[in-house]
């Protein structure tokens, strides 16, 4: 079974999210973590502030330190095997702007269907469905983050859409020094404008945010319903304000013939990457690169059409302190998400494998490649990774 509960993702490694927008914490229960391994708090908190709001002018001003705590399985800056336990207390709630609208459906948000299924909801920030949730995916992705850096796996990201507006320059170091993480300098000012304006009139944008993962092997991800580009769908569709996501090519790909969509091989790899890093589901070597459709804020000061919990029409216009575009904040926590699905399915690779090296955080090289054999006939006689496809 994949799932314990709707909170609950992984399998190997397992985390347990909790905690609502309003509530006195968010915080996720890491399990499936080895004994013995380096815990490094302050990275997991450079991720989270990442995330945090108050960054800039263009996102929510909500003021949250976001500092995290370990309440459990860490002793002496090492982890215990035991459950891991990371929180972050609510320090600054303003639930009165929600007062006004407790009996009514905000249109794009989760409230009238949260409402019907459960018979009852949190109107403060949304509760569960805010995406005050996302902090505590951030803080576990950090984690998985740093066991994957020991591999020589990067995952980063940033958005190459905002606003309908599409960079095509890609600037890792300008992606963190401005505040919506674009990445091509020349068509920032454009998108920041569309987002200014947006706001101005008491609207939202959306955004395209892209994922890169390198340093991958050959081989992650297995048939037919544990596909590493279906686990990163599924991840990365649980984000709430996410309505699409594709690998390589994606929607493009529909539009081709196959001759010149599929990827030409050679004894070093894909010529190309139009597949998106995976075949089959398995990873190929190469880049994977998921991008995903975030969409425009839902809780807007414009006015709009709703009805209340009766079902009577009415008028709604959202108070509070939201993101004009939230593109920006998605970004550490679509890298969190690939980075859970990336960790995990490399711990099912060693259950598969049993035996075939000692558990993470002891491998050296020859260990991982134990892991992932390949034949003699793919250009490698020695069994050893092409050159293209070793730890960089």
């Amino acid at each position: 079974m994949l799932y314990d509960s709707p909170s609950t993702f992984g399998r190997a490694f397992r985390i347990v999210t909790f905690g609502e927008s309003h509530g006195p914490a968010v915080g996720v229960v890491l399990d499936g973590v080895k004994a013995g391994l380096p815990f490094d708090l302050e990275a997991i908190q450079r991720e989270m502030d990442r995330r945090r709001p108050g960054q800039s002018e263009l996102v929510t001003p909500r003021s949250e330190a976001d500092r995290v705590q370990v309440l459990s399985g860490v002793f002496d800056g090492k982890t215990t095997g035991h459950p891991i336990a990371l929180v972050v207390f609510n320090e600054n709630p303003n639930s009165g702007d929600y007062k006004a609208i407790a009996d009514l459906f905000r249109p794009g948000h989760a409230d009238l269907t949260y409402d019907r299924k459960y018979g009852i909801r949190d109107p403060r920030g949304g509760g569960r469905s805010s995406g005050r949730e996302t902090l505590a995916r951030v803080a576990a992705g950090a984690w998985a983050k740093q066991q994957l850096a020991a591999l020589g796996v990067t995952v980063r990201g940033f958005n190459r859409e905002i606003a309908g507006i599409p960079g095509v320059a890609v600037d890792w170091a300008f992606v963190e020094s401005n505040p919506l993480r674009a990445a091509d300098p020349a068509i920032f000012p454009a998108q920041r404008a569309a987002v200014e304006a947006a706001r101005a009139e008491g609207d939202s944008v959306g955004g395209v945010c892209e994922v890169w993962i390198e340093g991958l092997p050959v081989g992650l991800g297995d048939p037919a319903f544990g596909k590493l580009d279906g686990l990163l769908a599924l991840a990365c569709m649980s984000i709430g304000a996410v309505k699409g996501v594709e690998l390589g090519a994606g929607f493009e790909s529909a539009r081709r013939r196959g001759s010149e969509n599929n990827d030409p091989l050679s004894p070093e790899g894909p010529l190309k990457n139009d597949a998106g890093g995976t075949l089959g589901g398995i990873s190929t070597g190469a880049p994977v690169v998921v991008r995903l459709a975030v969409k425009p804020t839902s809780s807007i000061s414009k006015t709009q059409q709703t009805i209340d919990r009766a079902g009577r029409p009415a008028d709604i216009s959202t108070k509070g302190r939201h993101d004009p575009c939230i593109a920006p904040r998605i970004v550490p926590v679509a890298e969190a998400m690939c980075a859970l699905v990336i960790y995990d399915a490399w711990l099912t690779q060693q259950d598969l494998r049993e035996g075939a090296a000692p558990p993470l955080g002891e491998w050296d090289w020859d260990a991982v490649e134990a892991l992932f054999p390949l034949r003699g006939d793919d250009g490698c006689d020695d069994g050893r990774f092409p050159e293209s496809m070793t730890k960089r």
